[in-house]
């Protein structure tokens, strides 16, 4: 009898191998068709679930670890549809940023300049042939151009992308599919721009800031991380000063950077340090350069590390950014952008002399010995002189005492960077988080974290934050601070005359684009305008996602939709960045969490 049921099969008519691409072109076209990944956005809000799900940083290739986290992310949608939701599920392109802009450089050889002669249908490879550029020279371009690889390059990577994204079934509502750097997402984030200089969240000024010598852009506290660096304690003997006249006194000072030396404003020693409390008040003397500075008592110093004593430059790390404030010390901004030392006029001590020398000759001619070196030349050069009896502050042997002694210290470095920060006075705009610190750990708290304690790491870096967020890049591939500065009669920049896009406007490009009431002659014309060169930090844009999905302030707007979002799930690597300027903005903009829940997955090594 036979089983009707059942189907036999010639195994002759199997194929030998299991075709695995034309199995995912059936699957990817069958779930197209049934619409599975359709969101309506018609349903009330208690039937949707809206993922605001991390746009992958385009400057490379996919990996290993973006296969965990998105099908983590493709298992709760799919779950969520099981139990009736209608689940918003969309993909963005992180595109803009240092990481593009590196991608560019490296891939063409080629260095954005501002003042570089835009070149229309530009061809890099006959271009270098023309200017006969060896291969280890880069190619200068103009700002324009090297916009516009950046965005040749992206849109490249986003396909293969998207394409390996289909390929493995993710479930992702493709009309929800953003770049950051595409026309809502510019809108988007001049948008919170401008609510934010509204609401008097956001400042300019010129201020002490961390600044990566090499991109040549200052750098949010977020974006740096401690290096274990090698390097060594130099004791030098500095000297003590009566009047405008040294002394055979002197103390020793313990530095593990010496090439500050020239930079240096005042010394600093524990109040209950009986060895130094006979010298607070009176006048320190620098070797090799001269300088009087005031020695002061300071709490903040540690007996133990060193000689005890300190010497406190403009700027070595951020406490001396904080002497410096609280002392109302000079400015001796040895270094440029570019991290090489600049070049110093010393002087006899008077009012309005920032470089001031009790030998002026003497210092100039050793100041000279290191204009334009890197710091790290600079150092070099600056011990060997220690080595000079002549470059005593007391005329009695030499500054440098002994031989340096090794030491293994935590060093700053941009996420990035292959050198070590410098702090530089730039003028930057900033978001104020400090103001907001009790506030941003009330808006963790309201949102369930998976794991739980991940939302300590987050409170954690709320805590212990110690500067408001510096929001402006001195780089080209990036949304545009929507503003315009006036100008004087003399044509110089007016900090105080801002003048902010409008909506209707946006997005806007400060450099090509007019504000209202001027035209295009009156750029950079005394009496005129002048466009705002600087970018936004990538992050000021990508905290803005949730908000960009949900079309805020657009006329189809989805936010009582959507918003706050049901869940974001992310890598506990960018808790202090993605997930912090996330909720500041979402706090800041909308006074509430941005999310209900937080997915912190783990990291494949």
């Amino acid at each position: 009898m036979t089983n009707k049921k059942l189907k036999t099969i010639d195994a002759k008519a199997l194929p030998q191998h299991f075709d695995i691409a034309e199995r995912e072109r059936f699957w990817r076209q069958r779930w197209d068709t049934l619409g599975v990944e359709k969101f309506d956005e018609s349903v009330p809000r208690d039937q949707v679930f809206a993922i605001d799900s991390p746009p992958p940083t385009v400057s490379g290739s996919l990996h290993m670890g973006h296969i965990f986290s998105y099908t983590h992310q493709d298992l709760i949608a799919r779950f969520q549809r099981m139990r009736g939701k209608q689940v918003l599920y969309p993909m963005g392109w992180d595109d803009n940023g240092l990481p593009t802009e590196r991608r560019v450089q490296n891939y063409y050889n080629v260095r954005a300049e501002p003042g570089a002669e835009h070149v229309e249908n530009l061809d890099i490879q006959k271009e270098r042939e023309r200017l006969d550029l060896k291969k280890s020279r880069a190619l200068v371009i103009s700002r324009k151009n090297f916009i516009d690889l950046c965005h040749s390059v992206t849109a490249k990577d986003e396909e293969v992308f998207k394409d390996l994204f289909q390929r493995l079934g993710l479930s992702i509502d493709w009309r929800y599919e953003y770049a950051t750097i595409d026309h809502e997402s510019r809108r988007t984030a001049q948008l919170s721009f401008l609510d934010l200089y509204e609401k008097n969240e956001l400042y300019s000024e010129a201020a002490p800031t961390m600044w990566d010598v090499d991109f040549q852009t200052a750098v949010a506290q977020a974006e740096v991380e401690d290096r274990e660096l090698t390097g060594a304690f130099h004791d030098i003997e500095f000297g003590i000063a009566d009047g405008d006249q040294l002394t055979d006194q002197g103390f020793v000072i313990s530095t593990t950077r010496p090439e500050l030396i020239p930079a240096c404003v005042g010394v600093a020693a524990h109040p209950n340090d009986e060895r130094y409390q006979h010298l607070f008040g009176k006048t320190a003397v620098t070797p090799m350069f001269f300088a009087p500075l005031p020695i002061f008592a300071s709490e903040h110093t540690d007996p133990e590390k060193g000689s005890g004593i300190l010497m406190v430059s403009t700027f070595g790390d951020q406490m001396d950014v904080d002497w410096w404030r609280e002392h109302s010390l000079p400015l001796r901004q040895m270094l440029g952008a570019n991290g090489r030392v600049l070049d110093i006029q010393f002087d006899q001590p008077n009012d309005g002399i920032t470089w001031q020398s009790l030998r002026p000759e003497q210092a100039n001619i050793n100041i000279e010995t290191i204009v334009g070196k890197t710091v790290h030349s600079a150092r070099q050069r600056v011990v060997e002189m220690l080595r000079d009896a002549s470059n005593s502050a007391i005329g009695n042997g030499t500054p440098l005492q002994g031989e340096p002694k090794p030491v293994t210290r935590p060093v700053r470095y941009f996420e990035k960077g292959d050198r070590p920060l410098e702090y530089l006075i730039s003028r930057q705009w900033f978001v104020k988080s400090l103001d907001h610190q009790s506030t941003l750990i009330d808006a963790g708290r309201d949102i369930a974290w998976h794991p739980e304690f991940m939302r300590k790491r987050y409170e954690n870096w709320t805590n212990n934050l110690n500067a408001d967020w510096c929001i402006s890049r001195q780089r080209y591939f990036g949304v545009p601070l929507p503003i315009w500065y006036q100008l004087d009669d003399q044509g110089n920049r007016q900090y105080g005359q801002v003048i902010v896009a409008t909506p209707k406007q946006m997005p806007v490009d400060p450099m090509s684009d007019v504000p209202a009431g001027f035209d295009e002659n009156q750029r950079d014309q005394p009496n005129g305008f002048t466009g705002e060169r600087d970018i936004f930090d990538t992050w000021f844009t990508s905290s803005m996602t949730p908000q960009r999905v949900a079309r805020w302030q657009q006329r189809d707007e989805l936010m009582p939709s959507v918003f706050p979002m049901n869940l974001r799930p992310q890598g506990h690597d960018i808790i202090r960045t993605w997930a912090f300027y996330t909720i500041l903005k979402s706090v800041l903009h909308h006074q509430e969490a941005p999310w209900k829940n937080i997915m912190v997955n783990g990291m494949i090594f």
